[in-house]
């Protein structure tokens, strides 16, 4: 088997995809540099998972590197030239609310990184599959002009609506409508991997993903929803709901789910291709019912504060239309629902707990 180079590979996507390649017998080239303690402090740090695949998986060598520099990666490119037969970029800054903080960092990872990472795997690994983890935020809040109805723990989508049984697909329009500065400089990379595909004729493929997650995430406020929803109602810790009265409606899916996609593009991959990938209609939850939910697996009153302010470019509702990836890769299949993921989080959380203590 020949190498793959994961980006962002101590994150929760990019270490499974790690565990997976790893085991199918891949090499395994992780750059990573724990940007996700600088963004959300040091409770968020991938730090630990990092170590922990070093000492795992004898073929997985970690690498610290920015992925804005390009000079570092042309080297790592260089030296793996001929052997490298996947690039799967999951790195990001991944939060909405931050990148408002930072534009230019945010613009910096998200777009700029992503370019050089297309740009050497075109010149030193043309036949390799580039797949890059894009994210539903390129439709900006153009997902709230749905028609919407309210009811008593969640809104849902009008029943008389095309998307209102299986969720949004790719169709969906991407313009004149506000994406937030973390939206709009995923759009540039998410286009960029497409342009790469169509007019350098490179196998890339787009997922743009929901609520991506799983056990081992390191939930904080401003990302990782449920990790971070469960990890308040252990501790007691309050959790703020932001606006939409916590009826807005995300589908989630775990980790190893969305991997599994990558592995079918890395069997058979197409060229510029694009996703919407998520829980679908098989996983997804409103605010209110997560909290319900993790309530009743706990056995913990959760502590929450409400504010009528939403987040710039939250959506109201989401649930992604799997379909078309489904028919591309017939053999693709979910296994985890929206309680097996939370039941999931719930013991990595207390086990975490008792290996610090």
């Amino acid at each position: 088997m020949g190498v793959i180079i994961v980006t962002g590979s101590a994150g929760l996507i990019g270490s499974s995809t790690v565990r997976l390649f790893a085991e199918l017998g891949y090499t395994i080239l992780g750059v990573d540099n724990d940007m996700r303690a600088y963004f959300f402090g040091s409770a968020a740090s991938t730090r630990p998972m990092a170590t922990e695949l070093t000492g795992e998986l004898p073929t997985y060598n970690h690498i610290t590197a920015d992925i804005r520099d390009y000079d570092r990666l042309s080297r790592l490119f260089q030296e793996y030239a001929g052997a490298i037969e996947a690039v799967i970029h999951t790195a990001a800054q991944p939060s909405h609310d931050w990148a408002a903080r930072e534009p230019q960092t945010d613009f910096g990872i998200n777009a700029v990184g992503t370019l050089n990472l297309l740009e050497l795997t075109r010149l030193h690994a043309p036949n390799a599959v580039f797949i890059f983890t894009s994210t539903n935020k390129v439709y900006g809040d153009r997902p709230n002009e749905l028609p919407l109805v309210e009811q008593e723990t969640r809104w849902e989508v009008n029943p008389a609506h095309a998307y209102a049984a299986e969720g949004i697909d790719e169709s969906m329009s991407i313009d004149q409508c506000k994406h937030s500065v973390f939206g709009a400089s995923k759009v540039a990379a998410d286009i960029m991997v497409q342009e790469y595909g169509r007019y350098f004729d490179m196998k890339t493929t787009v997922f743009r993903g929901g609520c991506l997650t799983g056990p081992g995430h390191a939930g904080a406020e401003l990302h990782g929803f449920l990790a971070y929803l469960m990890k308040c109602a252990i501790t007691g810790n309050t959790y703020n709901i932001f606006g939409y009265k916590g009826k807005q409606v995300r589908d989630n899916i775990h980790a190893a789910d969305l991997v599994a996609c990558f592995q079918e593009v890395v069997k058979a991959p197409r060229t510029g291709e694009v996703y919407n990938i998520g829980g679908g209609r098989f996983s997804n939850c409103s605010l209110l019912e997560a909290v319900s939910l993790c309530e009743e697996i706990t056995g913990n009153k959760m502590n929450t504060a409400y504010t009528d302010t939403n987040r710039i470019g939250d959506h109201i509702w989401w649930i992604s239309d799997t379909r078309k990836f489904k028919t591309h890769y017939p053999d693709w299949r979910q296994h985890y629902n929206l309680k097996a993921i939370l039941v999931e989080i719930y013991n990595d959380l207390l086990r975490r707990d008792r290996c610090a203590s």
